[in-house]
């Protein structure tokens, strides 16, 4: 039997309020109560790899600054299985330690020609989200490492000698090319992941539909966006320890995004082409 081939049509973007992405930090919160131990303790895998980035960059400020940086652009790839979580429990189903597998061990199961964008999508995500980090970490460290005007070594040196520089402009070209590069990358991480693991649908469909929920709603998810990089600023300020919180707030909040900025009606569920592909 021949593999279905993945739709070709375009989910429909809905309009929100300004205040909306404050109800999906609240329906997150409900999420994390619910799911327990499990939720906290994909924050608690976070936090430990945000300590291992301060142990090996600590003297290496150039470094640290790009890597922390670039850990948070992948953070919605890292986030998947949080996602999983939400929809388990949207569906009333358990929201325990087989979802979180399924999600990251059993990819087959979720497929219908494991060769297909459909298959691949959010590898080929992942991978470009990658890519995007490590341009991030290169540009910064050549900034801060070129144009200093004395070694970088701590964060310290780089709050006296950047932040605080009275005559200096690099920590304004460091801000500036730091948003011209996140602003596309989180236009097209929006609602992508959560979108690529419920439905089946190519990658280039779940990019442009992101692109489309930030374009229809720039102003609340201006102030998403904003919301995002206050919660894991205070995550990180806390020695990460506040990534425990932030990390599952957050990825379950980016699950009821999803839901409430893109219809999905007509698209086939993930599983059920899943099913479809075992019986063929």
């Amino acid at each position: 039997m021949s593999m279905p081939t993945p739709v070709t049509t375009y989910p429909t973007v809905r309009s929100i309020e300004l205040t909306q992405p404050l109800t999906w930090l609240s329906k997150a919160w409900l999420d994390m109560t619910r799911a327990g131990w499990i939720s906290y303790a994909h924050g608690l895998a976070l936090a430990l790899a945000g300590w291992a980035i301060v142990a090996i960059a600590h003297q290496r400020f150039w470094l640290l600054a790009g890597a922390v940086s670039g850990f948070m652009v992948v953070a919605p790839v890292l986030a998947t299985s949080l996602y999983a979580l939400s929809r388990a429990m949207e569906k009333g189903e358990a929201a325990n330690l087989q979802v979180v597998l399924k999600t990251w061990l059993n990819w087959q199961n979720n497929h219908i020609n494991k060769f297909s964008n459909d298959y691949w999508g959010m590898v080929q995500f992942g991978v470009l989200l990658g890519v995007a980090a490590t341009g991030w970490v290169l540009t910064s460290a050549a900034l801060i490492t070129l144009l200093a005007p004395v070694p970088i070594n701590t964060p310290e040196d780089f709050i006296r000698h950047v932040v605080l520089a009275r005559n200096g402009w690099l920590f304004e070209v460091w801000l500036a090319l730091g948003g011209l590069m996140a602003a596309p990358i989180f236009a097209s991480s929006a609602v992508s992941m959560p979108l690529l693991l419920d439905r089946r649908i190519t990658l280039t469909q779940a990019v442009l539909t992101s692109w489309q929920t930030v374009l229809s709603n720039p102003v609340p998810m201006a102030a998403w966006a904003s919301l995002i990089m206050l919660i894991t600023m205070l995550g990180m300020g806390t020695l990460m320890i506040g990534l425990v919180i932030a990390m599952p707030l957050l990825g379950h909040a980016s699950w009821h995004a999803y839901r409430d900025l893109v219809d999905v009606t007509g698209l086939a569920p993930r599983d059920d082409t899943a099913a479809h592909g075992a019986r063929g």
